[in-house]
């Protein structure tokens, strides 16, 4: 795996080329692959062909966290994630993202290669996470997230307050700011009203001066908007997150890697990108 320090993946965040980033779920429950690369070979194989189709990250993680997951414990999340990482030693020409909420296991996975920790809980979860993001020089997944939906908030309001408290704790741990990304969480503690908020939120969330990460691919808040079947939702992914791109986002964690480079590709040779 190639090693990648803040400042390198802050000269990367910084380009003019969105990022697309594969997902790789080494996990038997996710909602849309659970189950598909639970063996180390199999998971390998499959963030090495989303290299191949222009995946400029590749996240690996071990616990779903879908709505009604079941928790796992830190040993069984790197029992399963610590032999895909060992797998890809010297063969991922790209930055690792570690997803998951445990120090322990960010600290282990980024031992072992991973450079980027992809926190759901921003900093905000493990109160060890920081320091062991700090203490690592790596870059961080900074994600809003909340333990109950509430249609009264206002969603743009309550992603701005989150990341300033995430922000605050980034800083007081010593976490290099050009390797922080932040993402709205589509998906996570919203109805499905916020979830289209969050998204119109980007241009607000991109004047705080940091690279905005989408994930909503495949989203259940996707099928009220289309009517799509899980299996029919990569039309849906990619108009979302094209715009989700016209409104500033910059990475975008998707399945469908080869899809949406072509698709990030043609947009970006025909519409010019927000000013950065």
């Amino acid at each position: 795996m190639v090693g990648t320090d803040a400042g390198d993946l802050g000269a990367m965040l910084a380009g003019a080329k969105p990022l697309v980033m594969g997902i790789v779920n080494v996990t038997p429950d996710s909602f849309s692959d659970g189950g598909s690369f639970i063996a180390a070979e199999a998971a390998a194989d499959h963030a090495l062909r989303h290299v191949a189709a222009g995946a400029a990250i590749v996240d690996i993680g071990g616990e779903s966290t879908r709505p009604g997951f079941v928790p796992v414990t830190a040993e069984e999340e790197l029992g399963r994630v610590t032999p895909v990482l060992e797998a890809l030693a010297g063969r991922l020409p790209v930055p690792v993202s570690i997803d998951t909420t445990k120090a322990v296991v960010a600290e282990q996975a980024l031992r072992r290669g991973a450079t980027i920790v992809n926190d759901v809980w921003g900093l905000q979860g493990d109160p060890r996470m920081a320091g062991t993001v700090a203490g690592a020089g790596a870059g961080v997944v900074i994600m809003h997230n909340r333990h109950a939906k509430d249609d009264r908030i206002d969603i743009a309001d309550d992603l701005l307050r989150f990341f300033e408290t995430s922000l605050r704790v980034a800083d007081q741990a010593g976490i290099a700011r050009a390797g922080i990304m932040l993402d709205p969480g589509i998906g996570f503690g919203k109805t499905p009203g916020q979830q289209v908020g969050a998204i119109a939120a980007i241009p607000r969330l991109r004047a705080l001066g940091f690279p905005i990460l989408v994930g909503l691919s495949r989203k259940s808040f996707l099928a009220p908007l289309s009517e799509a079947p899980l299996a029919d939702r990569l039309p849906h992914t990619l108009a979302a997150n094209l715009a989700a791109l016209s409104l500033g986002a910059s990475v975008f964690r998707v399945h469908d890697v080869a899809a949406h480079v072509a698709a990030l590709q043609v947009f970006g040779a025909i519409a010019p990108r927000p000013a950065r």
